[in-house]
């Protein structure tokens, strides 16, 4: 491990190095700290939530491998497991719920009869570390979602139950919102879809956009809630229709002013989701983003510093406005420790948006004087920029671990905490 003074020489000659191209790293730094990171809490308990529904019948194309030891079994051991993980992760962030965790007092409450009250404690738990909280409705992994349908399907009672329950997280993602005086971005994702060709694809198309408008019928204040959808390409079960497309969402999004959802993950593996950002957000003035990396399509690995991720982190930047993007994690991996699986994929989210925080100017410049031969060659030598040890002064000033220094810290909590579960 670097010593203190290393870390702080090596950032004063990259911070010359930057200061010769154009670039206040100081600056940078400073705005890497207002970009919150929406952290995901099914990837500490494999997306079992608290409703004890037996989690290998998720359902809904998802599918969670792997049986490391430690699995977060209670709201508790999950709150604790997410401070383990935020101790080590520079900057201050939020944690997006799906409304299978809330805290039921082991009563059997329903999708449709869920309330703010269920998640009282997940306030309280935010309200004391000054983060923000997101919300989705859970539209899988139950009984009237067994056929893959559930906005969409062609019986109304179904249909019934799946908007109300959507509704209730609404309402509860504006209550989560007013409590912690940050607004609550309600993510709404339906599974629904057809495993072989669909005769009437229009009529399930339908009833979706009523069933959406009929969950968006009441208006809740933008300073509590922010609605989003979220479109797929594909979901096992779903192979040969999504009825929630991209095209599908976009046209939604639009028409009736919600955020469209960008995840990493759904779309063809040949598809760049950063080209998208710029596209959407010429006609919507914020958009959320569901970050994963796809091995293999929709596969949910832990989020590496890969060339997409470098990306799309370059164009949240480059729009103008990260405060028009909300970020989040969505994956799940039960092969590692799951705490260092929410570490491993925040802080490479966090060092991709600092790479692109700290692009030198003369790559726009050259691009904007039409000298794409000088573009190419400043963004080829921007790779080699030291960006590194801006990263490890970043993680010092915030009083976190530098470089894999974390590592001993969550294996620490492995053994003390983890090892106990059993």
């Amino acid at each position: 491990m670097p010593s203190a003074a290393q870390v702080e020489t090596a950032f004063e000659f990259a911070r010359d190095r930057y200061a010769g191209l154009g670039v206040d790293v100081v600056a940078a730094c400073a705005a890497l700290g207002r970009i919150p990171i929406s952290l995901h809490c099914w990837q500490g308990d494999d997306v079992a939530g608290f409703e004890h529904r037996d989690a290998a019948g998720l359902g809904g194309g998802l599918a969670v491998t792997g049986n490391y030891p430690g699995r977060a079994r209670t709201p508790d051991e999950l709150r604790s497991d997410l401070d383990m993980a935020l101790a080590v992760i520079p900057g201050r962030h939020r944690l997006n719920l799906h409304a299978s965790y809330g805290e039921f007092g082991g009563r059997p409450v329903d999708r449709d009869q869920v309330e703010a009250a269920h998640f009282s404690g997940w306030i309280d738990w935010a309200k004391g570390r000054g983060l923000g909280l997101d919300f989705n409705p859970t539209c899988f992994a139950h009984p009237r979602a067994a056929d893959g349908l559930t906005l969409s399907h062609a019986d109304r009672g179904i249909r019934r139950f799946w908007i109300e329950h959507c509704r209730r997280a609404r309402e509860i993602g504006a209550a989560l919102g007013r409590a912690l005086a940050t607004p609550c971005v309600t993510n709404l994702w339906v599974p629904d879809g057809f495993k072989d060709t669909p005769a009437d694809r229009l009529a399930a198309r339908e009833r979706l956009a009523a069933s959406l408008d009929e969950v968006f019928d009441r208006p809740l204040p933008a300073a509590h809630n922010l609605d989003a959808v979220e479109p797929k390409l594909f979901g096992i079960g779903s192979e040969a229709c999504t009825v929630g497309s991209t095209e599908f969402y976009l046209g939604y999004c639009i028409t009736r002013r919600k955020l469209l959802c960008l995840d990493a993950g759904h779309f063809h593996p040949t598809e760049s989701l950063a080209d998208k950002i710029s596209s959407v957000l010429l006609y919507l003035p914020e958009i959320l983003l569901h970050v994963s990396r796809g091995v293999r399509w929709d596969s949910d690995h832990v989020v590496t510093l890969t060339d997409e991720l470098l990306a799309i982190a370059r164009e949240v930047v480059a729009c103008g406005d990260p405060a028009r993007v909300h970020v989040g994690l969505d994956y799940f991996d039960a092969s590692i420790n799951r705490v260092a699986a929410w570490v491993i994929g925040t802080r490479n989210m966090l060092r991709a948006l600092l790479v692109a925080l700290l692009e030198p100017p003369a790559i726009r410049a050259a691009e904007q004087a039409g000298d794409l031969t000088a573009r190419l060659a400043l963004q080829e030598e921007a790779k080699g920029l030291p960006s590194a040890a801006v990263w490890d002064h970043y993680c010092q000033s915030a009083d976190v671990p530098v470089g894999e220094a974390w590592l001993d810290d969550v294996r620490r909590y492995e053994r003390t905490v983890l090892a106990g579960r059993g």
